[in-house]
C-alpha cells in the first residue's frame, strides 16, 4: 500500500511537466506558425497583383465586386455631314433665319454662295457647323423652313483613328523627350548634329499627328450641314409616256424657231463682210474708175482699108450719040 501511493505523486508530478513543455511548445510554435503565415500571405498578395487578373481575383475573393462591374467601352467619335435642299418663297430671310438658328446652337456660318439663274430666281448655298448635341434638333428646324426637295445625312465613325492617333503621339513625345536626354548627355559634336536633325524629324511627326488630332476632333465634336435655298421648284423628271400629235406639233415648232434662229445667226455674222464688199465696190464705181485713163476705140475696117472706089453711074443713050 505504501509503495503505490509513493508511485501515484510521481506520476502527477510528470503528467504536470510534460503538459507545461507542451503548452510552452504550443506558444512559441504559434507565434512562429504565425509570423510565416504573414509573410506568406504577403508574398501571396504581391503576387496576385503582379500577375494579371490577380488583384480582380483577390476582390473576387473578397465579395466579387470588382468582378460584378461591367467594363467601360471606349467613347465612340462619328463625323456628321448632312445636305438639305429647301424651296422657299424668300430666300434672304429664310438665310437669315438659318443663321440664327445655328447660332443660337452655338454653331457658326462657313462658306456662303448667292447667285441668280436666267429667269432671275435667287439660289443660296451655306454651310453650317453645329455642335453634334444641337445637329438633330437644327437639322429639323431648317427642314421645317419652307418645302424639303432632298435630303442626305451621312454618318462616319473615326473612333479607330483617334485612338491610334492618341497613342502615337504618346509614343512620339516619349521619343522626342528620349532625345532630349541624349543630346543632354553628347559631348562630341557630331552626336549633338546627328541628335539635332533626329529631334528635328521626329517634332516634324509629332506636330504633324497633333494637327491630324486636333482635325479629328474639330470634325466629330462639329457637324457639317449644307444648306441649299431656292426660290424656283425643282423640275420634275419627265415620264416615259409616248408622245402625242400635240408632243409632234410641239417639237417641229421648236425645231423650225431653232433652224430661223440659226439663219438669224448665220446672216447677223455675214453681213459685216457684206457691207464691206458692198463699199469697196461702190468706193471702186464711183471714185477710182471714172479717173482710169480710157482706151481708144478699135478703128473701123474702111478706116483701115483706105477710101473705097465710087460707083460711077452708066452712059445713057444721048450721051453716046454725041459722043459718036
Amino acid at each position: 500500500m505504501r509503495a503505490r501511493r509513493s508511485v501515484r505523486p510521481v506520476h502527477a508530478l510528470a503528467g504536470l511537466l510534460l503538459a507545461t513543455a507542451l503548452a510552452l511548445a504550443g506558444c512559441s510554435g504559434s507565434g512562429s506558425s504565425g509570423g510565416d503565415s504573414g509573410s506568406d500571405s504577403a508574398a501571396l498578395s504581391e503576387a496576385k497583383e503582379g500577375a494579371p487578373g490577380g488583384a480582380a481575383d483577390s476582390d473576387s475573393g473578397a465579395g466579387g465586386k470588382q468582378a460584378s462591374t461591367a467594363p467601360k467601352l471606349p467613347t465612340s467619335h462619328i463625323i456628321r455631314t448632312a445636305e438639305l435642299t429647301v424651296q422657299v418663297k424668300d430666300v434672304p430671310r429664310a438665310l437669315e433665319a438659318a443663321r440664327t438658328t445655328t447660332e443660337n446652337a452655338g454653331g457658326y456660318v462657313g462658306k456662303e454662295s448667292t447667285f441668280r439663274d436666267e429667269e432671275g430666281a435667287e439660289e443660296t448655298r451655306v454651310t453650317l457647323r453645329v455642335p453634334v448635341d444641337a445637329y438633330e434638333g437644327v437639322l429639323a428646324e431648317l427642314e421645317g423652313a419652307g418645302r424639303l426637295v432632298e435630303r442626305t445625312a451621312k454618318a462616319q465613325d473615326v473612333t479607330d483613328q483617334v485612338v491610334d492617333v492618341e497613342s502615337r503621339i504618346k509614343t512620339q513625345r516619349a521619343s522626342v523627350a528620349r532625345i532630349r536626354e541624349l543630346m543632354d548627355r553628347a559631348t562630341k559634336l557630331s552626336d549633338v548634329v546627328t541628335l539635332e536633325g533626329e529631334l528635328s524629324s521626329r517634332q516634324s511627326d509629332l506636330e504633324a499627328l497633333l494637327a491630324r488630332q486636333a482635325s479629328l476632333k474639330d470634325r466629330t465634336s462639329l457637324a457639317t450641314i449644307t444648306l441649299s435655298l431656292s426660290e424656283k421648284p425643282v423640275p420634275k423628271a419627265a415620264g416615259d409616256d409616248d408622245p402625242g400629235v400635240m408632243d409632234a406639233l410641239s417639237g417641229g415648232w421648236d425645231a423650225f424657231v431653232s433652224m430661223l434662229r440659226w439663219i438669224v445667226v448665220a446672216l447677223a455674222a455675214v453681213l459685216p463682210f457684206a457691207a464691206g464688199l458692198a463699199l469697196l465696190l461702190l468706193a471702186w464705181l464711183r471714185l477710182i474708175r471714172p479717173r482710169l485713163p480710157r482706151r481708144p476705140a478699135p478703128a473701123s475696117a474702111a478706116s483701115a482699108l483706105g477710101p473705097l472706089p465710087v460707083a460711077r453711074p452708066a452712059p445713057t443713050g444721048e450721051q453716046g450719040g454725041e459722043q459718036d
